[in-house]
């Protein structure tokens, strides 16, 4: 599947930034056209289910709110001349504004205006979701510049009952137990948060439709908070079949990598991308779960208490561009999303891989060598790795312990350990 205008020849870091310089002029929020717009593009590169949910729909203990969508906004000066205008940014306009048409002085607009002092040239990103209000964005530079004086202010926009709209996509596994693959598409114009997440797991989803993974992946494009809810709300019967789940977000700062841990604190996802992390030698920390974040607090919620984890470079509030308009595509580079998607590869991996197995000739050691075994690692540079990695397997084999127990107990790499396995279960000596 080829998105309009994709250039096939580039590396898959190109490709993204490509697609986050495309969604980057919307003006997304937690409802309306901007959600669908992007999630119109997002199709284009990966077929997609989209569900909309009405107005006043319960979804838990919260409501579907109502739709809010935007078509022009300005603060104009005595001479008609625009001095903050929405089409030059989406961030302009605080979020879920009322719409507003009326004249006032400089001194009155003041209460509505919103800046950042400590960043004179940067314009902030807020919202009002929840309590009727309007107003403006715009960089101190800019309100410092501003005459007193009377003022036009204009927001054609529209708060009406509508839809929440949010997106699935399946890549269908071995196994109808699932893997989630979360990120949220509320933001407007920035491109670490959220796009660079958007687009890891739009190349993650596909580069796993081209293999054939043991579980079942679903990725989940929702607004955040109430869009998890809703979904979490709307699928009480697929819960159970939730064994692990991934929050991407932040995913192409320069930053190092950082897994944020589950609810839980020790499920499976938390060990894998502990122990691929620690592999790579990569750059990285590991947090432990807190309450406040992204979406990983709705699935970790204790009614739920999946076992979901977050994955971003640099976190949430960890940057002086988060939620500002430096929050733009020369944030983010191909290679910081490139190395972003590449981890999720490697514990999507191992996590498929981390079967358990029985040793069905437990009482002492197997012969290794009449199976071939040994000469099978003749002239390899890893003979010896590899042989040790045999060992390891066949003693460990409980059923109990999975191939991951037997790399962390071992230090070997899980691909030796995996691919032991593989050869001994060919021989007959082990069974999933």
């Amino acid at each position: 599947m080829t998105a309009a205008g994709e250039e096939p020849t580039a590396s898959a870091g190109e490709r993204m930034h490509a697609l986050v310089e495309r969604l980057y002029p919307l003006c997304r929020s937690i409802t309306g056209d901007g959600v669908r717009a992007t999630l119109d593009i997002v199709g284009e590169y990966v077929p997609l289910e989209v569900h909309e949910v009405p107005t006043g729909t319960q979804v838990l203990d919260w409501t579907v709110p109502q739709e809010w969508n935007i078509r022009d906004a300005y603060i104009a000066d005595s001479a008609g001349r625009r001095v903050v205008d929405f089409a030059a940014s989406s961030l302009h306009v605080l979020g879920y504004s009322v719409p507003v048409s009326r004249r006032m002085p400089l001194a009155e607009l003041r209460g509505h205006l919103h800046t950042l002092p400590d960043h004179p040239t940067w314009v902030p990103y807020r919202t009002s979701y929840y309590t009727p209000e309007w107003g403006f964005c715009l960089a101190q530079e800019t309100l410092d510049a501003l005459p007193d004086g009377e003022y036009e202010v204009r927001i054609d926009s529209t708060l009406a009952d509508g839809h929440l709209t949010y997106a699935e996509h399946v890549v269908p596994g071995q196994v109808s137990d699932e893997v989630i693959v979360s990120c949220h598409v509320c933001h407007p114009s920035l491109a670490n948060d959220n796009l660079a997440g958007i687009a890891v797991a739009t190349f993650l989803a596909r580069a796993l439709a081209e293999e054939t993974p043991y579980h079942t992946y679903r990725f989940i494009y929702a607004p955040g908070t109430v869009g998890a809810i809703t979904w979490l709300a709307r699928n009480a019967e697929r819960i159970e079949r939730v064994r692990h789940g991934l929050v991407l977000a932040c995913a192409g700062d320069p930053g190092r990598l950082t897994y944020k841990r589950s609810r839980r604190g020790d499920a499976e996802i938390d060990r894998v991308m502990s122990h691929v992390l620690a592999a790579s030698e990569r750059p990285h920390q590991v947090n432990e779960f807190t309450p406040y974040g992204y979406d990983e607090r709705q699935y970790c919620s204790p009614g739920f208490d999946l076992g979901v984890g977050s994955l971003s470079r640099t976190p949430y509030a960890g940057y002086p561009e988060y939620h500002t308009s430096a929050d733009n595509p020369d944030f983010v580079s191909p290679e910081a999303m490139e190395d972003t998607l590449a981890v999720c590869r490697e514990a999507f991996s191992v996590l498929d891989r981390n079967r358990r197995y029985v040793n069905l000739s437990p009482y002492g050691e197997p012969q290794l060598g009449r199976r071939g075994l040994y000469d099978s690692l003749g002239g390899r540079s890893d003979a010896k790795q590899a042989q040790m990695a045999m060992l390891w397997v066949l003693s460990m084999a409980d059923g109990e312990r999975g191939l991951l127990d037997v790399a962390e107990r071992s230090g070997l790499p899980f691909d030796s350990v995996a691919g032991a396995a593989d050869a001994l279960a060919a021989a007959g000596l082990i069974k999933a």
